[in-house]
């Protein structure tokens, strides 16, 4: 599939000044707290649903949010732990480097745990309700990136609603071929969207045979896709307060997601 490449960020003359804001999405299980991020024009524009990475809504994310925000699209960040917590949930440094804090990790992975199919679909019809309902999203389906376990998340999110879902994309994202019967590549088949997935050369989530049967359930389902293996590239690549983030594979990241959007968003 060709895929229309953009401009670095620096280069790029459509970027827009933009407005971001602390919102709240009402959800059948209380209130999630999240981030919104648009182009300060008065305008309505095309929505994107951001799914966090397993280290929570934080800055860095408001910033990543920002950035899609500012080539032209209303972008929604919610805190995924909401039930939890308002953002911060737990207490993150500066700068997150798994290897030195695996506290973190004790203390996310049984919120990662709670983030049932059941409880997706619950928030996720939320946050597109909410999307649906503002007065600065343009009418149509919207666009849905995920990181880390939010690119799990995006799958799930576009198959449980294909007739919202118009563009998925996922960045060093995993597990999504596992032994159990919610593993993301058993329900591709459902989805409409058109998919794009950057799997990160350095990383363990995502092994090359994982990979190849991730493409092969894709292909299988007949869906519209593309997958990238960013080499050296570590988990985490795209996150710029992690130790793992790569500039390079980042600005890559920003061309592939923003092309796939263009494609799919803009009428």
């Amino acid at each position: 599939m060709l895929i229309t490449r953009h401009q670095p960020r620096q280069k790029d003359s459509t970027m827009t000044a933009t407005h971001g804001a602390p919102v709240e999405v009402q959800t059948p299980d209380g209130v999630a707290d999240a981030y919104l991020a648009y182009p300060d024009d008065g305008a309505a524009h095309p929505g994107v649903l951001v799914i966090q990475d397993g280290f929570g809504l934080r800055p860095s994310l408001r910033r990543l949010a920002d950035r899609i925000a500012a080539h032209g699209y209303t972008v929604l960040l919610p805190n995924a732990y909401y039930r939890h917590g308002r953002a911060p949930v737990i207490e993150l440094p500066d700068l997150i480097d798994p290897a030195e804090r695996p506290e973190i990790f004790q203390q996310v992975f049984p919120m990662i745990l709670e983030l049932t199919p059941e409880r997706l679909r619950s928030d996720a019809g939320a946050y597109l309700e909410w999307l649906a309902a503002s007065p600065r999203v343009s009418e149509g389906k919207v666009g849905v990136t995920g990181y880390c376990m939010g690119a799990r998340l995006a799958v799930l999110v576009a198959a449980m609603f294909p007739d919202r879902v118009a563009a998925v994309a996922g960045f060093h994202g995993g597990p999504l071929v596992t032994d159990t019967s919610d593993s993301p590549h058993l329900v591709v088949g459902n989805i409409s969207a058109e998919l794009y997935f950057a799997h990160a050369g350095e990383d363990d989530h995502m092994t090359p045979e994982h990979i190849e049967q991730f493409d092969k359930a894709l292909a299988a389902a007949g869906v519209r896709y593309r997958t990238e293996v960013y080499e050296g590239a570590q988990h985490g690549y795209t996150q710029a307060d992690t130790s793992a983030h790569d500039l390079e594979a980042s600005e890559r990241h920003y061309r592939e997601l923003l092309a796939l959007f263009d494609r799919n968003l803009r009428q």
